[in-house]
């Protein structure tokens, strides 16, 4: 079954704008028959696993026909177990989000009773609970159901497994004759078939089939990571294989953006799609990828669909996808004509008991392993480093330096000091200084060994990138929250060491940072940018920014002065033209850069 927008569904306002927040573009199929159909107010039997995006198929329009000033329970939903209950219960609370005076509240075994009773006595339309304590709580008289308009069975099958068929049978008998029954089940045993024919109301049977939608030429595998590390998990996993071409996905357009900006500013060459760029940027942006323009596209499902890209070393997703139909299609655009790909998914929280669901649903193969610590991407880089020199050495495509070897060895070096100069100083930055020690390859820089290697405590390393970006796309006006793993607040100053930068300590400034502003250093003119304290600028975004677009070393940066909406660095006099040009028309925190050399009126501002 095709797929269809969310808009096109008759959705309202405040449901579009809570599915818009999820990340939801589309509907799946199983959401694309149900939803109709239940806003029709046709009794529903779908038989779809979990995995497929029924949660949201049964939930939308339930939510859509509650009435927020009717303080009783209208939406009855029963789960076999109290995980899948707790799963929906946070899934119906985003869902209805934006529609005021709805409350659903979760009851199952385990929990106080308390709690429960206080919340079904305050009033609430949705209740998410396990036959048992939905039965315990009808009997008590703490939860009444003259008022239900929808009940819904969620995995019939496994509840009349687990012994629930009475309970079913009694709870069903104490609803209403006008309530709509929606059942959803991965099979369909006469038993089911039974209690539909006794108890529905010429029901709409909508069937998905579950299919097997491996990909068996991509290697899969996913991570359990914390929401606020996947930044640099990702780019750990980017630097410990060495990914040079590849597509992230991400569940929302404000995850683009920030992932985009995020990843600009640490070096790599990355552009990204999204539904609010227009079709004429993405055509640009798609044949600049083509022709490996750039490293890594970061892009959500709609705005990636049909893309026809060969050759992709990697798909990562950077956000679990919203159902296995999903997962398949973002996977499937590596490993193509009999190559072998790689496809990495971080998963956070509750989202791994979406993702065992999906794996059972279509049959994935997928498997867990552990994020590399930061002493093996070290390792990873030496070996990829020494491999490029090997081939260097082997092809012979190099340019003979035999006059200055000799210098050097007349003036008593040894040659194998001469190598480790040479070598050090591909690693570090292109004024010779030293980085701070540790092998890496060319491009890349060191991290340094940190004893809580996976706390993800330290920065990600910086990147050169291989192109100039252009100038992104104009990004969405509209304004959302920031995920979690965007920093909210200024962070302490950064100093560098080399190209790579440690945190000061907090009683300290940052080298970079200074008070007030009388001149520049010198061998420096200062430079005047457009964001300040209101977009949360820290020394360590300018200096990464700078870095990262224009690939020359930190030491180009002098002192930065910020100020509330704008900002004041001193920059290299020799490069200044560089740096502005390179500069105008990239985005900071949300801003489209506009440098200019400062004038006494900034300084004095």
């Amino acid at each position: 079954m095709d797929k269809r927008l969310f808009s096109e569904l008759g959705l309202s306002p405040e449901t579009l704008k809570a599915v818009d927040k999820m990340g939801f573009e589309e509907a799946s199929p199983i959401q694309t028959a149900v939803i109709p159909a239940i806003l029709e107010g046709r009794d529903v039997i779908g038989q779809s696993s979990t995995g497929s995006g029924k949660t949201a198929a049964f939930a939308i329009p339930a939510i859509e026909k509650v009435d927020p000033k009717l303080k009783k329970v209208q939406v009855l939903i029963l789960c076999p177990t109290r995980e899948l209950a707790l799963q929906v219960a946070e899934e119906v609370a985003k869902l209805s989000i934006f529609k005021k005076g709805i409350h659903a509240v979760p009851v199952f075994g385990g929990q106080p009773y308390e709690r429960q009773l206080r919340a079904l006595a305050a009033g609430v339309q949705i209740v998410i609970g396990t036959p048992g304590r939905v039965m315990d709580h009808m009997s008590r008289g703490t939860l009444r159901l003259d008022s239900l308009k929808f009940l819904v069975l969620d995995e019939a099958d496994r509840m009349l497994d687990m012994g629930f068929r009475d309970d079913i049978e009694e709870i069903l008998s104490g609803t209403p004759d006008s309530r709509q029954l929606l059942f959803f089940s991965a099979t369909m045993p006469s038993a089911i078939k039974n209690l539909i024919s006794r108890n529905a109301n010429d029901p709409q049977w909508i069937k998905i089939e579950a299919q097997a939608q491996n990909a068996p030429q991509v290697d899969q595998v996913y991570f359990e990571v914390d929401r606020r590390s996947k930044l640099e998990a990702l780019t750990r996993m980017i630097d410990v294989n060495d990914f040079r071409y590849g597509i992230i996905f991400c569940s929302t357009k404000l995850m683009v953006d920030d992932l985009d900006e995020h990843l600009h500013a640490r070096g790599y060459a990355v552009d990204r799609l999204h539904g609010d760029i227009s079709q004429t940027q993405r055509n640009k942006v798609m044949e600049k990828f083509r022709r490996r323009g750039f490293e890594f596209l970061i892009a959500t499902d709609v705005a990636a669909r049909g893309l026809d890209v060969d050759d992709l070393e990697v798909v990562c997703n950077f956000d679990l996808p919203n159902d296995a139909e999903d997962y398949t299609h973002r996977i499937g655009r590596t490993g193509r004509a009999g190559k072998t790909g790689k496809a990495f998914t971080f998963v956070s929280g509750r989202e791994l008991y979406k993702l065992q669901s999906m794996v059972r649903y279509a049959k994935l193969n997928i498997r867990r392993e552990r994020l590399p610590s930061l002493d093996e991407v070290e390792e990873a880089r030496t070996n990829v480093f020494f491999e490029r020199i090997r081939s260097t050495l082997d092809s012979k495509d190099f340019k003979p330096h035999d006059r200055m070897i000799d210098r050097l060895l007349d003036q008593g070096y040894a040659s194998t000091d001469i190598c480790s100069a040479l070598i050090h100083l591909l690693q570090g930055n292109a004024s010779g200084k030293p980085s701070g020690g540790g092998s890496a390859p060319a491009g890349k820089k060191a991290v340094p060994a940190s004893k809580k290697e996976d706390s993800f405590s330290s920065p990600a390393p910086k990147r050169s990138a291989p192109a100039v970006m252009t100038k992104p796309a104009a990004r969405s006006k509209k304004t959302h929250d920031a995920p979690d793993w965007v920093e909210k607040k200024a962070a302490a100053p950064r100093k560098p060491s080399g190209d790579s930068f440690e945190q000061s300590e907090p009683t300290r400034k940052s080298k970079y940072e200074r008070p007030s502003r009388t001149g520049h250093e010198s061998g420096m003119v200062t430079l005047y940018l457009n964001v300040g304290r209101k977009q949360l600028i820290t020394p360590a975004d300018v200096v990464g920014k700078v870095a990262g677009v224009t690939r020359l070393p930190a030491n180009v940066v002098g002192a930065i002065d910020i100020h509330k909406g704008h900002l004041l660095v001193d920059v290299s006099e020799e490069h200044a033209k560089d740096i502005t040009k390179k500069l105008a028309g990239v985005r900071m925190k949300g801003e489209v850069l506009k440098p200019s050399l400062a004038t006494d009126a900034h300084k004095s501002g």
